[in-house]
């Protein structure tokens, strides 16, 4: 049996792992599926390449209202993904060869299950043990029994971006943010598209008011089927149907399931190692990324609250200085992680809900800016577009920040930094110069409303 200095289970935000402290080591990769994980292959980078084609069209189609006039004739799908997947295909294989064909590197094609604490069988037949292993194993569609029972196909994130034609009707059962991303992605490249969602509002994980004005456009861009309870699958090669307890259906030509994504920790047998798992089945760890079983470390959408590849960025970095600086172990930083939804409008958020604020009985106020109340946003002509931001009137210092509106995920960054630093309002507002007339005076204007109480 082969033994590692390291192994990695996942080569997603794993691949970084191997840092130069691991030079002239052998370290083994485990991966199950596309190399370079799910942000790269099925994730954030092809869903926003589609998202700007997607906004691309929308621009042409909106353009009279600026004195410019166009006319969308359609879209070209197929060109469109192998745009997308012409770039990403390639670094994917690249990457496989450079840990394949690397001096200390070896790469086992296929899913890794633990046969031993530190003993890892490849379903390919090879079995191997490591001093240190990392689970990064990520995630997986998550898929309701009523259809995964039905016999119909259906599509997920991880499929629908590589079909051979634009659907005509696309159900999008789901509405958080992979069925607000892709609903915004196949309505404006021109198909007919429906939401349907268990609850009243779409995206209502985010602050309520945000989610609230955010389904209100949402209706006036797609059919939306809300309070839905979700009774029966049926369909063919030409036509799905969806059946519903209030006795309505739905009929359509493809059916993307975007319900949410789950851990791949089942798919590992855990148990044969005695790695524990959390209530809702994700690898136990602790606030340095170890689990329960030592030299077994673990990060990323496998064991982590937050599906978002910047959060598995950084708990890779911490692991990295971890696994040969025991006597140093770095905590990771989840106090203010900052998200984003690149749907239309765009919404990012960071921090504190309003509605989470009164839960925790917290003093707060909150100010809001409609983004076409500013110069930039005449200049857009935006009408739904908010900033909406709550702080600590006493000492000065964000809770949270929710916007909607263009470009939302690039404006939230400076009031990431501001909670991230400590900065006070106060001196985020009045201590820097803003760029007159930019679309950032939203973010200004908005910290400028804030009732503080003055010190």
């Amino acid at each position: 049996m082969a033994d590692f200095e390291l192994a990695i289970i996942g080569s997603g935000s794993g691949n970084s792992l191997i840092t130069p402290d691991f030079a002239g080591k052998p370290v083994a990769i485990v991966e199950s599926g596309s190399f370079g994980g799910t942000c790269l292959n099925v994730g954030c980078i092809p869903t926003k390449m589609y998202v700007y084609a997607a906004d691309v069209a929308n621009t042409i189609r909106h353009s009279a209202r600026f004195g410019v006039d166009s006319r969308f004739e359609g879209a070209r799908w197929a060109d469109i993904r192998d745009r997308v997947f012409g770039r990403i295909d390639p670094i994917s294989a690249g990457g496989l060869a450079y840990r394949t064909n690397g001096e200390n590197t070896t790469t086992f094609l296929g899913r890794g299950q633990f046969t031993g604490p530190k003993t890892i069988k490849v379903e390919t037949g090879e079995e191997f043990s490591a001093d240190q292993i990392v689970i990064a194993a990520g995630g997986r569609p998550m898929i309701p029994d009523v259809v995964a029972q039905s016999g119909v196909t259906y599509y997920t994130s991880d499929t629908i971006m590589r079909i051979d034609k634009l659907p005509e009707r696309l159900l999008t059962l789901g509405a958080g943010y992979i069925g607000a991303e892709f609903a915004h992605v196949f309505s404006a490249l021109g198909s007919q598209v429906t939401v349907v969602s268990r609850g009243m509002r779409l995206l209502r994980h985010l602050d309520s008011e945000i989610a609230d004005r955010f389904t209100v456009v949402a209706s006036g861009q797609w059919d939306l089927k809300l309070s839905a309870q979700l009774s029966k699958v049926t369909g063919d090669a030409d036509e799905i149907r969806l059946d519903f307890l209030d006795g309505t259906s739905l009929v359509g030509d493809a059916l993307l399931v975007a319900t949410g994504r789950v851990s791949n920790a089942d798919t590992l047998d855990l148990p044969a190692a005695g790695i524990a798992t959390t209530i809702d089945g994700r690898v136990q760890v602790d606030c340095h990324g170890r689990t329960n079983v030592e030299g077994v470390w673990a990060l990323g959408d496998v064991s982590s609250d937050y599906q978002l590849k910047h959060v598995a960025n950084h708990e890779a970095r911490v692991v990295a200085h971890n696994l040969t600086h025991p006597e140093d172990l770095r905590k990771f930083d989840h106090r203010f992680v900052p998200a984003a939804v690149f749907t239309q409008p765009q919404i990012a958020s960071v921090g504190l809900t309003e509605e989470a604020a009164r839960a925790r009985d917290l003093r707060y106020v909150v100010a809001t800016q409609d983004f076409g109340d500013t110069a930039y946003g005449w200049a857009t002509e935006d009408q739904t577009g908010i900033c909406k931001l709550i702080a600590d009137p006493d000492t000065g210092l964000l809770l949270g920040a929710h916007l909607m509106g263009y470009q939302a995920s690039n404006l939230i960054q400076p009031l990431v930094q501001a909670m991230s630093f400590g900065q006070r309002v106060q001196d985020v507002a009045r201590g820097q110069y803003w760029i007159h007339p930019a679309l950032m005076e939203v973010v200004e204007n908005a910290l400028l409303k804030l009732g503080l109480n003055e010190s």
